[in-house]
């Protein structure tokens, strides 16, 4: 619970000095974040191996 207190304290500061409002996002949002982190782990771990990455048409499933 104490750190749940200091999260949201921290989150408040925050949003005050940068004068900014919490925004809600989106499901969508969160899944075009999740998919530009995954790409580029997929492209430093292609880069370890020696491997080239094309760009390429997404695969729909």
């Amino acid at each position: 619970m104490i750190a749940a207190a200091h999260k949201l304290a921290r989150l408040i500061s925050a949003m005050r000095i940068k004068g900014e409002e919490d925004t809600e996002r989106g499901q969508d949002d969160y899944a075009e974040r999740y998919r530009e982190r995954a790409l580029g782990h997929l492209a430093l771990s292609a880069e370890k191996r020696g491997v080239n990455l094309m760009p390429g048409e997404p695969v729909t499933s």
